[in-house]
């Protein structure tokens, strides 16, 4: 396959002057490589040229370009360049910037910018400047559209922007690597595209460069060295896997496998961890989950040390599956392997070409097991060798057991997190109800925490052209927090539909949740006695429920009567066309602490133009240091800027700013409800139409599932 022709746009911007001293040009050069294997290759020499190129410009930031950073650049190049060709398969804009800071402390930096065109995993829907910055840096003036791109203050992001917080295996393959060398990186969405981009300083440079007349002949042979592709190993010291060097390696793989919650992306790094410290290619198989005799190995990864070696040899090893004997244990086992032909021997004569087969070469397979059960094998190459020597095998043999040990831990955590997930859709509806007269939208985000969320939603009709929508929070996440949510939907509408007033509802669940309670702690109590007085779990069996409870009744002349009870649940707030926010009901004890109470309802219009806000504890009690979010009215305030939007925007400029208060993501479930009077008010006995809850796909963060943001 021949090298993809590089067609670069370099862009020379003009000066600027900032504390005292000539701003130095601002230079980007950008060009578009097709969706095929051979776009790394091309994006490093791209990288390479454009640095070489800005040397020989006698650029006042290039006299910064270190070896080392040279090197990044390309290696962080590669990986998300990899990565868009890998998940997107997309033509590929690559964009190489650099921008210098004047002032006291003079800086310049980098920034690589990769775009695919085929967003797999869209932000809220379609909305475009959807921006999310997982890196060191929450936000970043070279590319985040929330900030000015000159002075990096903030600015009014477009009101149909969605930020959304990007989840992280989906980020793709190597972006690690990324988050280690840069020093921000972060993730931009817009309609059709998605940019990861990543900063890089220029550390030996501290200011304006000396006069011109000084070296030029230092910036050509810098030019050159930069420009000059790396040589390829043609020997392996393994002598330097001694004492020292062996437990160092070791110590470094344990450190980058550690934590990786997706089998995928634990494959990705062991196949660069081996390759080319200690084979010249290696592939890895995946035992199914499911197991069985008859299920076939997942080829995983491919990894070889010449980049444009890895499709043939995928080809050859895709023919048959390996696999070991049932009687092999961790040790290394000597497998004949069919070498592929190396791309520069493609076109050679048939007399001329290595036949399969004889290619001079050793190959060790090695299975990967965790706790007895075998998970999958590794099979490294070394060209040229007769084979592996033992030290180097005998390392291997170490790695492949951390290897085993990091896919028993992502795949134990997938099967939690598959539970969490299919349960989390079983216990929230699948569809609610449209009220006439009435425009609904929903936020609900549970933490990014592979367990259930105790936060739960409902909107259904009931007899009598009657409308009741819910809102519950449950104490604490998990089983506990999925039982009483189990209980709580049904048992409320079953009561609705009943005919029971709003607060009557509320009496009954109440005594219901006391009564599951008791009957929850006498059977903890039994299991005790029978582990002859050992405590089995945490003791905690409290049936604690905060829940805003509603029914909803159309008017004739447009507008709904409300009818709402708050029990221990944020209080609902009332938004009027005038931009007056007020609350709409009375706080009142939480449901499951208290028997003998009684719960009161507030009954009021929503008249045309008016909004209703519910929200869970999520939203109020959302935390930046010691602040949080609804600390002296702060929800009201954000609520009062809404006057006029539609429900949809409202929720959207509500989730927004909950996101914006804090740079961390909410380390608690995130759920509101908004309820907007549209004016048409109707009646529609005996008529219940229902639409689906839209859900973003299930995103993951390294391996940790969780629902996103679902909306209507």
């Amino acid at each position: 396959m021949a090298p993809i022709p590089l067609q670069r746009d370099t862009v020379q911007r003009p000066g600027t002057t900032r504390a005292g001293y000539a701003h130095g040009p601002r230079l980007a050069s950008r060009t578009s490589l097709p969706g095929i294997p051979l776009a790394p290759s091309a994006a490093r020499r791209f990288v390479r040229a454009a640095l070489a190129e800005w040397t020989g410009l006698g650029v006042p930031a290039a006299v910064g370009f270190s070896d080392r950073l040279a090197d990044d650049a390309v290696t962080v190049t590669n990986e998300l360049v990899t990565n868009a060709v890998v998940h997107a398969g997309t033509t590929v804009d690559l964009v190489l910037r650099l921008e210098e800071e004047g002032g006291d402390e003079p800086s310049a930096a980098l920034v690589l910018e990769v775009t695919d065109h085929h967003p797999a995993r869209p932000v809220g829907g379609d909305e475009p400047g959807a921006t999310g910055a997982p890196g060191r840096k929450a936000t970043d003036p070279t590319t985040d559209p929330a900030t000015d791109p000159t002075t990096g203050s903030p600015t009014d992001p477009p009101a149909e922007s969605a930020a959304g917080l990007p989840d992280p295996a989906e980020y793709g393959r190597g972006l690690q690597l990324v988050a280690t060398l840069a020093e921000s990186w972060g993730i931009t969405y817009r309609t059709g595209l998605k940019t990861v981009w990543a900063r890089l300083p220029v550390d030996d440079w501290s200011g304006p460069p000396a006069p011109p007349d000084r070296d030029a002949l230092r910036r050509g042979l810098r030019a050159a060295e930069i420009l000059a592709p790396a040589a390829r190993r043609t020997e392996r010291d393994d002598a330097v896997w001694d004492s020292r060097g062996a437990p160092a390696f070791l110590a470094e793989a344990s450190d980058l496998l550690a934590g990786q919650l997706d089998e995928d992306l634990v494959a990705a790094i062991a196949g660069q961890l081996l390759v080319p410290r200690l084979a010249d290619w290696c592939a890895i198989w995946l035992e199914a989950e499911s197991g069985g005799s008859g299920a076939e190995p997942r080829l995983a990864r491919v990894w070889h040390s010449d980049e444009t070696g890895t499709e043939p040899l995928r080809t050859a090893l895709e023919r048959e599956p390996l696999r070991l004997p049932a009687d092999v244990g961790s040790g290394p086992v000597s497998v004949p392997v069919p070498w592929p032909a190396h791309p520069t021997e493609e076109h050679l004569p048939v007399d001329e070409a290595p036949q399969p087969g004889a290619r001079d070469g050793a190959a060790l397979a090695f299975r990967i097991t965790a706790g007895g059960r075998a998970l999958g094998t590794v099979l490294v190459g070394r060209e040229g060798v007769a084979q592996v020597p033992e030290a180097v095998a005998s390392l291997i043999e170490d790695f492949v057991r951390r290897l085993g040990l990091a896919v028993g831990a992502a795949r134990a955590y997938t099967r939690q997190a598959t539970i969490s997930r299919i349960l989390q859709r079983g216990l929230l509806p699948s569809k609610v109800a449209e009220i006439p007269g009435v425009t609904s939208a929903l936020v609900y985000e549970p933490s990014d925490d592979g367990v259930v969320g105790g936060d739960f939603y409902d909107i259904f009709p009931c007899p009598g052209d009657r409308w009741c929508f819910v809102l519950g929070d449950v104490q604490g996440s998990g089983p506990e927090a999925a039982v009483v949510t189990g209980l709580a939907r049904p048992w409320l509408r079953l009561l609705s539909r009943e005919g029971f007033g709003v607060g009557e509802v509320l009496d009954r669940l109440n005594r219901l949740l006391l009564d599951d309670a008791m009957e929850a702690a006498e059977a903890a109590a039994l299991m005790v006695a029978a582990a002859g007085g050992r405590q089995l779990h945490d003791g905690s069996q409290s049936r604690f429920l905060s829940l805003l409870y509603g029914e909803v009744v159309p008017l004739p002349g447009g507008g709904v009567r409300c009818t709402v009870v708050s029990a221990g649940h944020p209080l609902p707030l009332l938004l009027r066309p005038d931009g007056s926010v007020h609350p709409a009901a009375e706080p009142q004890v939480l449901l499951g602490v208290v028997e003998d109470v009684a719960y009161e309802s507030q009954t009021f219009d929503l008249e045309p133009g008016d909004t209703l806000l519910c929200v869970t504890d999520g939203v109020t009690e959302r935390r930046s240091g010691p602040l949080m979010f609804d600390d002296g009215d702060g929800l009201a305030r954000v609520l009062a800027g809404c006057a006029g939007l539609p429900a949809d925007a409202t929720a959207e400029r509500i989730r927004r700013a909950v996101h914006e208060f804090a740079e961390q993501p909410p380390d608690d479930d995130v759920a509101l409800l908004v309820l907007h009077a549209d004016g048409t008010g109707r009646s529609l006995p005996g008529r219940a139409e229902s639409r689906p809850v839209r859900e973003a796909p299930a995103a993951s963060d390294n391996g940790r599932y969780a629902f996103r943001t679902a909306r209507w």
